[in-house]
């Protein structure tokens, strides 16, 4: 079985992201999401988790934000001898890069992808007329 991604987070952003690649991409079974809600508490959301990956053989984990529950959560479990990759800091080009890479079965640098694709378009657009003007 190949390899799936997890998705975590506050509020609905996993979902939401998950929904946005999937305009871009297609469907995305192998692409699943655990949302931390405002009524769940820490054990809430690590049993969301679980019965999530239960019958993942193989998974990433991309998560909002280093240092929030959703990730201190999966940190916290990892600590405890779990065998879990995590991100934090998920952005759309990261899961694109996974969904890319599964397809063609190519190791992907996640962190590299998502830092490659923040930019300054601004910068960009003043460099271009910079260029165009010479």
């Amino acid at each position: 079985m190949s390899q799936e991604l997890v998705l975590i987070s506050h509020g609905q952003l996993c979902e939401a992201l998950k929904k946005s690649t999937e305009m871009i991409m297609g469907p995305q079974t192998a692409i699943h999401t655990v949302a931390l809600l405002e009524s769940d508490g820490v054990e809430d959301f690590k049993e969301k988790f679980l019965q999530v990956t239960d019958e993942l053989d193989s998974y990433v984990v991309f998560c909002d934000l280093m240092g929030g529950t959703p990730c201190n959560v999966i940190s916290r479990m990892i600590m405890e001898g779990a065998a879990i990759e995590l991100y934090a800091g998920m952005n759309m080009p990261m899961v694109i890069e996974f969904i890319n890479g599964t397809l063609i079965d190519t190791p992907v640098d996640f962190i590299t992808s998502g830092q490659q694709n923040i930019v300054s378009v601004n910068q960009m657009i003043a460099l271009t007329n910079e260029e165009e003007d010479e």
